[in-house]
């Protein structure tokens, strides 16, 4: 028997994948396609998700792939906003990089901590007892694992077959989108985008990098009935001239997709020993670029907890804590992206809206606040009352030895102590020690600090003498299990 099967191979499944094999889970992934998609869906990585590839030692391979761009207000619901003046973190930028290319380097990464990525494997079943859970695949064969995770889009065939609500709205705004060439002047495409964008959110052209190849974005309520029907070359004409007046000779489309503006979240996280993370667990607007980031995120925040699971040293609810933190952080990004899409509407009421909030957007604070909820470093875990970093996860510092992320790599807890007289004897297999005295008050004004396997701050102390000792056994127990030996 393996230990988890993981259904879909995209960024949340490749993500999660490598996060079990830092532990030494044996984990297979069952992707459907036989071959990846040419479909480039998300454009890129936000400031959470870049300290997330930091933190695991993989961003130079994503910086040598992307382009970086500053966090300008615009993120958040087109508005047109210069940046917040400083962001807490090393990483203030969001990096333009296509799916197709994360997905890719997810791929590597897994392949490379020896995940088992098998192809054209179509999950048609599964059952669950005390002791695992049985997949059944289209071709007849049947896979045992102690846990399964659905990581199989919106469309989710692991969340059907469990039988999970998916409550929300259905899709009330539809767009196409695909890549393709254009047949005039790259200034002409400018200020006609720029003209329509004055009050159509949803309208866009923009280059993709190879010469003329444009990525096109258009309304298309009405265009059809059934969504499963493949968008055509002629339909994006046909909208682009409705809004445009032309069609600006768009012509070879690499792909032609379309998306609409559904939003919904399955109603658990967990039924018994399967799980659902990415899309599976909720989709929503692709406004503000978030889909794929929460996906990634899902992953990190489950991967560590599964393999303490399977390892048999979880503490009680620790799996449990999965549903409880990222149920709570998707449902606040569905809000978000609602009402993003009011504020890109063209209904009078909610223009009205778009420039009161514009207003309030020249407030810096304001500005700040609602660009870290979009990028991921704004989100606090309800981990108990006490210091304002407790539940947050913390930005990269520079440590005797080190770069925090740098220290981090291998997906263990890490106890930051500045005082030097804290210990995590016990806790030696899971818990990295780092005794470091040359944080200035400004940079880390904590004596000490419990760092979960990602990145979140599970305990701060350090200026209480022996008690401190007590909470900190308390607080690495209640995360990491109990002691050794």
């Amino acid at each position: 028997m393996m230990d988890v099967i993981v259904v879909g191979g995209g960024p949340t499944g490749l993500m999660l994948a490598a996060e079990l094999r830092l532990h030494g889970v044996h984990v297979v992934v069952l992707e459907r396609d036989a071959e990846p998609t040419p479909v480039v869906r998300a454009l890129g990585l936000h400031v959470r998700s870049i300290e997330v590839m930091d933190q695991r030692g993989l961003l130079e391979r994503f910086l040598a792939h992307g382009q970086q761009y500053p966090v300008a207000g615009g993120f958040f619901a087109a508005m047109d906003k210069p940046a917040p003046a400083r962001l807490d973190t090393a990483h203030p930028y969001v990096l333009g990089i296509p799916q197709t290319v994360t997905d890719r380097l997810l791929f590597e990464h897994a392949t490379e901590l020896g995940a088992d990525i098998r192809r054209s494997c179509e999950l048609v079943g599964l059952s669950q007892d005390e002791e695992g859970v049985t997949a059944e695949l289209a071709d007849g064969t049947r896979l045992r694992s102690r846990y399964l995770v659905g990581c199989d889009g919106g469309r989710s065939t692991v969340r059907k077959l469990l039988g999970v609500g998916f409550p929300g709205e259905p899709t009330r705004l539809q767009a196409l989108l695909g890549e393709m060439e254009v047949g005039v002047p790259q200034e002409t495409v400018a200020s006609v985008v720029a003209e329509v964008r004055k009050t159509q959110k949803w309208f866009g052209l923009g280059p993709m990098g190879g010469e003329g190849v444009y990525r096109v974005v258009v309304p298309a309520d009405g265009v059809t009935e059934d969504r499963a029907v493949p968008p055509t070359l002629d339909e994006v004409k046909q909208q682009l001239r409705a809004y445009a007046g032309t069609d600006f000779g768009v012509h070879s489309p690499r792909w032609i997709s379309r998306f609409g503006d559904a939003t919904r979240q399955a109603e658990r996280y967990r039924t018994g020993r399967v799980l659902l993370a990415g899309d599976a667990a909720h989709i929503h607007p692709p406004v503000g670029g978030q889909g794929l980031n929460l996906g990634i995120q899902d992953a990190f925040n489950l991967g560590w907890k599964l393999a303490a699971e399977i390892a048999g040293r979880a503490p009680e609810g620790l799996l449990d804590s999965y549903h409880t933190e990222r149920h709570q952080v998707a449902a606040e990004v569905l809000d978000s992206t609602r009402a993003q899409t009011h504020l890109m509407s063209t209904d009078p009421g909610a223009q009205s809206v778009r420039r009161l909030l514009s207003e309030l957007m020249d407030f810096e604070n304001v500005k700040r606040h609602l660009i870290e909820k979009l990028v991921g470093i704004g989100i606090r875990y309800d981990l108990g009352e006490g210091h304002d970093l407790l539940g947050r996860r913390m930005r990269d510092l520079t440590l005797k030895q080190g770069r925090l992320y740098e220290l981090m790599h291998d997906g263990r807890g890490l106890l930051l102590d500045r005082t030097g007289r804290l210990s995590a004897t016990g806790w030696e297999d899971r818990v990295d020690h780092v005794v470091d005295d040359t944080q200035e008050p400004d940079e880390l004004d904590v004596p000490a600090a419990l760092l979960r396997p990602d990145g979140y701050v599970a305990w701060v102390g350090g200026d209480q003498g022996d008690a401190d000792q007590r909470d900190l056994a308390v607080a690495l127990a209640k995360w990491f299990g109990p002691a050794a030996g």
